[in-house]
């Protein structure tokens, strides 16, 4: 009896023991959605055991008053393109929502009209490098040259001050050295809390669902410019968050009112 009491103790212990394990892995791979200029990079984005122990000590969410942690940010990546962001801005626009563009600087040079139309429509612009590199293959020397370019181009094109601050890697490629350079040029690097996995080849009822499952407060959904997949889903994603009382902002009105501190450390609560 006392040894069955004793099996079940250790049973229980390694169980206890499996579960701390797994969570801390989960916990600890998490790493930060915005990094600002004044972060740690080291702590945030490292897969070192000190850095991931500092990620699960410091993973609970951080609560913005009232319902201001609601709030999502639309984010799409790449082009602009002929035919699939004309056909965007107009979904956005009878949705009455607004999105902020990770824009190529090489695609804008080649249709320079599609960039302003969608700063007059409202959206919000970023720097999305000018040749869409993998930059965690490329050279300090290298990063920070895509990133200047880009933004010049983008620049010279809208005139959205959004350029000068805010960028996305490519591909969300990057290593420490790609965003320590990002830090010294004075960017925010924008990453997001849900990847919708629409970049693969998905119907637009998959993409749906999977922003559903994996929404977060607040929330910011990467999405992809040349999806007409993409497109099709999103009334359906606006309704959901809608019914579940979230608003529509752009990423820069979403830092504005929770800061950096809320978005990487959400609350993870599906719609």
């Amino acid at each position: 009896m006392k040894r069955a009491a004793l099996a079940l103790v250790a049973a229980v212990a390694f169980a206890a023991l499996a579960f701390g394990v797994r969570e801390f892995l989960h916990v600890s791979s998490r790493t930060a959605a915005v990094l600002t200029p004044t972060m740690n990079v080291h702590k945030e984005f490292s897969g070192a055991l000190g850095p991931r122990l500092y990620r699960a000590l410091h993973s609970q969410p951080v609560v913005a008053p009232g319902d201001r942690s609601r709030l999502v940010a639309l984010t799409f990546d790449d082009g602009p393109y002929p035919v699939f962001t004309p056909l965007l801005l107009d979904r956005l626009a009878d949705l009455h929502v607004p999105a902020t563009f990770f824009l190529i600087g090489r695609d804008a040079e080649q249709w320079p009209d599609l960039a302003r139309r969608i700063e007059a429509a409202g959206n919000e612009i970023g720097d999305h490098t000018y040749s869409h590199p993998d930059l965690d293959r490329e050279a300090p020397a290298l990063v920070r040259n895509e990133i200047l370019r880009g933004r010049d181009v983008l620049w010279a094109l809208t005139h959205d001050p959004s350029v000068d601050w805010m960028m996305r890697p490519p591909h969300g490629r990057y290593n420490e050295e790609t965003l320590r350079v990002a830090q010294s040029l004075g960017y925010h690097v924008i990453l997001w809390t849900d990847d919708s996995g629409d970049w693969r080849t998905v119907p637009p009822a998959r993409i749906v669902a999977h922003v559903e499952h994996f929404a977060t407060r607040p929330d910011i959904v990467l999405l992809h410019s040349g999806k007409l997949a993409t497109i099709e889903a999103l009334p359906a994603i606006v309704e959901a968050f809608r019914a579940a009382g979230y608003r529509f902002v752009t990423v820069q009105q979403l830092l504005r009112e929770v800061g950096a501190g809320a978005v990487n450390h959400p609350v993870h609560r599906s719609l």
